[in-house]
Parts: C-alpha cells; structure tokens; sequence
C-alpha cells in the first residue's frame, strides 16, 4: 500500500486549487454577475472531457509577501476537452486568485496549452478576467506577456484564436485578444482599455468610467475592436460553442463538400430588394434567402453597419458572406467599412471558408473626415484582402457597382471566380447625375434649357452605361440572371469551384497596406 501521507498531500493541493481564492473570494466574483474560471470551463466544453494540466504550478517569487501568496494553479486553469466533440485547447484566468494577475508561472501554464494547440492543429480559447500584470514579479510578468504575443502571431492563420473578455483585461494584456481572430465580450462585466480611468484622469483631467471608456457597448459598437457581446457569461459560452461550429479546426483541415440534396430554393429576391436604387433594404433579408434556413450568424453587427459580414451555411457547408448595407449611409464603403471587411475576407482565406460578395455600393464615402481618417490606406486593405485570396470567391451585383468602391467589392479585376448580376445592375465609373455633371458640363452650359440639356445626357449616360450588359459583353460579369435563378447560380459556382488550387508566388510575405 501506498504511504498514506503521499495520497494526502496530492489530494490537499489538489483541493486548494479547485478552491480558487476560497470562499468568500467565490461568493464575491458570484455577486458581480460572474462565473468563476473553473466553472465557465465546465459550462463549455461537452460533459467530462476536460482534462486540466499544469495545476500544480506555482509561482518561486518570495518577494513583497508572494511566499505568503502562492497558490496552486497560480491563477488561471489550463487544459483541453471537447465542444461539440471539436478538440479544443483554453486558458480560463481565475480572478479569485490575486486578481487573475499574471506572472511567470500563469504565463508558462498559458504558453504550454498554446503551444499544444498549435501542435495538435486545434482551436485555442483564451478567458481574460485579470487585473494585468503581477507587479510582484515585475519584468518577469511583462516576458510572460511577450511570450504570449509571440504565440498569438506564430498560430495566427494555422488555428482558429477566440478570446473572451469576462471581466477586466488592462494595459498590456489587451494586446493578447487583440491578436486573435474573434473577441467576445459580456455587457455588464467585462472591459478592455490600455490605460484606465484613474490614469486618464490624472493625465487629462477627464472622468469617465469603466464602461464608458472599455465596456461592451464601446467596442462592439464604436472601436470595432470586439466582435460579439452578450449579456452575460452562460450566453456569452453559448456564442462561443455556436461560432466554432462554423469553423474549422485548422487551416490544414479538409474542407467538407456541399450537401446539394439539403440546398433549398429560394425565389423571394424580387420582394426583399427593391429595383429602385434609391430605395434602402436590408441586406441580411437576401442574406438568409441564400443561406440554410437559420443559419446566419453576423459577425460585428454592432460596428461598421454599412457593410455586413458573417458566416452562413449554404449546403451545410460554412461559407463567409460579405455584403454592401443599403440600409446604412447607402452601402457605402468608408474607412471602418474597409477594415471590417479586409479582416474577415483574410480570416475566410486563412481557414479554406469560401466567399460571396453582394454588392450594392455607390461609392467609397466622400469628405473631408474620411479622407483624414486615412480612407485611402483602409480602402487599399479591402483591395488587398480580396486579391490575395485564393479561396473560391463569387460575387452578385445586385443594384449599384460604382467607381472604386465596385473594384473594391470582389471585382474580376481583383480575382473574383464568377460574377452574376441581376438585370437592375448598374456598373459605372459614378451614378448617372454626378456624370452629367462631368461629361455634359459644356453642353449643359451652352444649352438654352438647361435642365433638358442635363436629363437628355443623364439618359444617354444611363442607356450606354448604366446596365450590367456592357461589363458582360466584355467579361467582367459572366452571366447577367433572372433573380429567381440567383441562389442556383450562386450554388453551382461554389460546388464547381470547391476543389479549386491556386499558387501564390514564393515570397516572405506581403506588406499589407496597414
């Protein structure tokens, strides 16, 4: 028989750090609206399949009291399991426990399951609910921060990175769910800054508070930095457990192959989009004519509004759908349109996720803000994003193409595979007013009856140009089509080109117009 003693050590340590920070810590992160860090793992992943690793790590600093501190786990649980039976690898920080600070111990425990993931080509998860940095361990901490950049940027691209932002998440710290691929909030409990209230109000004399300055509502809505938010925990894993769904493990897992037995008709575009272009709409509605019933899911519907993206299932096979928002400025593209967009289209490029584009755009927004907003370096991402990937791309003019916002929008001159047009289809340099204006001036001017002189140019404009028959008689639209043909057509290109290969030449890396 084994020492008793032995069996009793294990099973104390063991006890402590399921304790967390004990009791009365527990009770208090309960009374905030929280879930503690154990529990939230337990709530996602599917019934008794996580395993925790590392729990026994402890941090070795003995200065400022931290003898006194130490905790096994230091502070955050890390390990694997199943959600939805995907393998999937998380780190959950445990704010009952200094705070969920990190020092080199936590930063290790982070590094090794990140490391395992990268390996294993599966998901990462990371829980922020920390106070930032363990200032006790001082340079220690800030190393343990930079590994965990280094790590987010060498899986960027080979595993799908989520981060979900569950309580405070300051300074330094942002910069790690910044680096992954989708950022979840929760509205009532969770916040991100760089620097927080009581600094700004000594710096500037500003007083805002935490919510104000880092809150859900901020960066869902006016930063763009998140890109979903829920009401609290439960809901917020629940989100998390459905976006997996729609994605892969790795970049190097085969892609499935379109169900066509399960593709449902659809023949309601005619009602949903008017052939009016003034006439605003909402794009989601064509969104989900073409996607399996229910199965849309937006992705940073709070921010950017003029452009929507998300992911679809389209023969229960995942694909990404951007599309031009009449309902909001137009459809216009201006400078965060542009970056929402270009970061999606590289996510779905990254990870074999097909794309189609729906385009209903007059043009990228004028003035003066935009301009000094830098619309032309933002426009030049969106440029990129679409011509350096090589996932199947399709694109459907709707209503209005114009001008560089059209190239913008999965042109065939940035690479889109096939490009369908409805009959209302307006593909010009600008809208058939602002031309007159241009190429009529002098006519207009020396007309007797101006304003006569002006319809007659904007007719011809619009006989000669306004009209998706001219970009098809020259290859730039392949098939113009009957809007009751469009989710066939959209269908059979994306079952034509699902086996698609396309090389890229042999560099370094491009330099993305940041």
């Amino acid at each position: 028989m084994w020492e008793t003693k032995s069996i009793q050590t294990l099973k104390d340590k063991r006890a402590a750090h399921e304790a967390g920070g004990g009791a009365a810590r527990v009770e208090k992160q309960h009374a905030s609206g929280k879930m503690t860090a154990r529990e939230r793992l337990e709530y996602l992943f599917d019934r008794g399949t996580f395993v925790e690793i590392n729990s026994l790590a402890e941090s070795r600093i003995t200065d400022f009291g931290m003898d006194k501190k130490k905790v096994p786990g230091d502070g955050v649980i890390t390990g694997y399991g199943r959600v939805a039976g995907k393998l999937v690898y998380a780190s959950s920080q445990d704010f009952t426990v200094g705070g969920g600070s990190l020092g080199e111990a936590q930063a290790q425990k982070i590094c090794r399951v990140m490391d395992m993931a990268y390996d294993m080509r599966a998901p990462f998860l990371s829980i922020n609910d920390s106070g930032g940095a363990r200032i006790e361990e001082g340079i220690d901490s800030l190393s343990g921060y930079g590994g965990i950049f280094y790590r987010h940027s060498r899986m960027s691209g080979v595993v799908p990175q989520i981060a979900a932002i569950m309580g405070p998440c300051a300074g330094g710290a942002c910069y790690a769910p910044a680096l992954c691929d989708f950022i979840f909030m929760t509205e009532q409990t969770s916040q991100m800054y760089i620097t927080g209230p009581q600094v700004i109000k000594a710096v500037t004399g500003e007083t805002v508070t935490n919510a104000e300055l880092g809150g859900a509502a901020v960066h869902t809505a006016k930063s763009g930095v998140a890109h979903f938010s829920y009401p609290d925990d439960k809901a917020c894993l629940n989100g998390i457990r459905i976006l997996l769904g729609y994605l892969p493990s790795s970049y190097e897992e085969e892609p499935t192959r379109y169900d066509e037995k399960a593709i449902a008709k659809a023949t309601g575009f005619q009602s949903v989009v008017p052939d009016n272009k003034k006439t605003a709409y909402d794009v989601r509605r064509v969104i989900e004519e073409l996607a399996d019933r229910g199965t849309f899911l937006e992705v940073q519907a709070e921010f950017a509004k003029n452009i929507v993206i998300g992911f679809v299932r389209i023969g229960h096979k995942t694909v990404g759908v951007v599309a031009n928002q009449p309902n909001a400025m137009a459809g216009s593209l201006d400078f965060n349109a542009s970056d929402k967009a270009a970061r999606f289209i590289r996510f779905c490029d990254c990870f074999n996720i097909p794309i189609v584009t729906l385009v209903d755009v007059p043009a990228f927004l004028p003035g003066k803000q935009q301009e000094y907003s830098g619309i032309i370096r933002h426009g030049a991402k969106m440029l990129y994003a679409y011509s350096e990937a090589t996932v199947p791309k399709v694109s459907l003019i709707m209503r209005k193409a114009y001008g560089g916002a059209y190239i913008a929008m999965n042109s065939k001159g940035l690479g889109a595979d096939v490009v369908l047009a409805w009959p209302i289809a307006e593909i010009a340099v600008m809208g058939a007013d602002g031309a007159a204006n241009i190429i009529g001036r002098k006519r207009i001017e020396a007309a007797e009856d101006k304003a006569a002189e002006r319809q007659k140019i904007i007719s011809e404009y619009e006989e000669k140009f306004m009209n998706p028959y001219v970009a098809a008689a020259r290859g730039y639209v392949d098939e113009v089509i009957l809007p009751e043909e469009t989710k066939d057509r959209i269908v059979s290109a994306l079952v034509m080109l699902q086996s698609k290969k396309q090389s890229v030449p042999a560099k370094k890396h491009g330099n993305l117009p940041l």
